[in-house]
């Protein structure tokens, strides 16, 4: 009996023993679930024009943001990519997340600002993490007798594939088309994406969940609009809002959401060649039609950039980028109150003007530990250096530093928050310390302000140090 009993003990805790090896032995073997890290930050890509074209790159510049608004340049708003193939330049590039991690980065093939060129090809790279990018190649995208403009992606899991989208001409009017994809080598048969019966151009897809939300622009009456689809399958969008202009003319409409409140973006530039700016709507439900127009106040974009796009990033990527590329070493001063003007020099006369602006140097300063006080500052023009903003009967102007104690005392400033807004800057005089820094006709002088001072004054002495 005894016998019997450990025999069958022992049989038990052999089958025990199997049970666990099988239920423990699949989760050994398997690759741990790893969560997607948060994002935190957000990427931008972009070329640059400037009105009288000095500024003018065909090639990939970047910006970071870690709010999705006010950006920051990197590689001191160089290009960090050029192309070397085609028309050696490109337009519109697209940074895409692919489902590996990695990205992929897509722009038009054309250099300049002539636009009958046609052309069936666009630029290609892939990157770990955008601090360099390899593989660079064209790839061909349809046979037809038309251009390749604007191509985005996005991934459509129905499919297994990346649908790269991009506006031509199917011989009957503008439209969308799209090819489909898995390694952005082997880009398959063209079809049509998105043909409202009226001529569309810039096509922007932002997944959300289930839902599809495409943004274009309607080049019959110049507006944006935003179409959603649940599927994402070609010509399945129904469009939900009544039409977006800001400025003369608009296009390149960009779809983001904000990492970390339910905002939803739409950012859209000037039209005209000359005028590279930007202009932004939000919303907390892009399904509906109730798009608020955001001041200028609230977001600055990179300098002369046009046609951008904007990626989510982890804080890890935003950090590489930074020591990659590296931040400016200039800055730049907002107007609170005409906020698409910046501090400049002209002719030696310290003023806001509205941007864009030539030459763009004019508008950057390096902040400088202050002449007369290294608690204060001053401010050292970036194409003129070694001269400096400093009053003289009160008015700001552009001059040579002759090191004179008089000299360094008109030139420093002491940084206070800001008169209209804490959260901005003013800037009090370091000799005349109940003046401070304002515009009085868009020229820069230095006036008596206090709390009692009109709301008016206190706006014109208050400025955003941006980039």
């Amino acid at each position: 009996m005894l016998h019997a009993v450990s025999r069958s003990r022992k049989l038990l805790l052999a089958l025990l023993s199997l049970l666990t090896v099988g239920l423990v032995m699949p989760l050994i073997g398997a690759a741990p679930a790893v969560a997607a890290p948060p994002y935190s930050g957000y990427v931008m890509g972009y070329f640059t024009e400037s009105p009288n074209q000095s500024g003018d790159s065909y090639a990939l510049h970047l910006a970071v943001s870690q709010d999705g608004l006010n950006w920051t340049p990197l590689n001191q708003n160089n290009a960090v990519v050029t192309p070397t193939a085609g028309t050696q330049g490109l337009r519109d590039p697209y940074i895409l997340r692919k489902q590996d991690d990695r990205f992929v980065v897509l722009a038009t093939d054309l250099k300049g600002r002539v636009f009958t060129e046609n052309n069936q090809y666009i630029h290609v790279w892939d990157s770990t993490d955008l601090t360099a990018f390899s593989n660079y190649r064209r790839v061909r995208l349809h046979t037809m007798n038309t251009h390749s403009w604007a191509p985005q992606a996005f991934w459509v899991p129905s499919r297994n594939q990346y649908a790269v989208i991009y506006s031509a001409n199917n011989g009957t009017r503008d439209v969308v088309m799209v090819n489909y994809t898995t390694d952005f080598v082997n880009m398959g048969s063209a079809q049509v994406f998105f043909d409202p019966g009226f001529n569309v151009l810039d096509a922007d897809v932002l997944v959300d969940g289930g839902n599809f939300y495409l943004s274009y622009k309607n080049m019959d009456n110049g507006n944006l609009y935003v179409a959603r689809s649940t599927t994402g399958a070609p010509n399945s969008f129904t469009t939900l809002t009544s039409g977006l202009k800001q400025g003369g003319a608009i296009e390149a409409p960009i779809l983001v959401k904000s990492n970390t409140t339910n905002t939803f973006w739409l950012w859209g530039d000037s039209f005209a060649p000359s005028n590279p700016v930007f202009y932004a709507w939000q919303t907390t439900n892009p399904g509906g039609n109730s798009w608020s127009t955001l001041n200028q106040r609230s977001f600055t974009a990179p300098i002369n950039a046009k046609h951008a796009t904007i990626s989510p990033i982890t804080s890890a990527e935003y950090t590489r980028l930074l020591d990659r590329w590296g931040a400016p070493q200039w800055n730049r001063l907002k107007s609170y109150n005409f906020p698409d003007r910046y501090v400049r020099h002209a002719s030696n006369v310290a003023r806001i003007d509205p941007f864009p602006m030539d030459p763009t140097a004019d508008q950057q300063w390096r902040i400088v530990p202050g002449l007369a006080d290294s608690a204060g500052v001053s401010f050292e023009s970036v194409n003129f250096p070694g001269r400096y903003l400093r009053h003289s009967n009160y008015e700001l102007r552009l001059a040579q530093n002759d090191n004179t104690s008089t000299f360094r005392a008109d030139a420093t400033f002491y940084r206070t928050a800001g008169l209209a807004d804490s959260a901005w800057a003013s800037f009090r005089s370091y000799n005349f310390p109940d003046r401070y820094i304002r515009h009085s006709g868009y020229v820069l002088r230095i006036d008596v302000l206090s709390s009692s001072s009109a709301q008016t004054a206190r706006q014109d002495a208050t400025f955003q140090v941006t980039r």
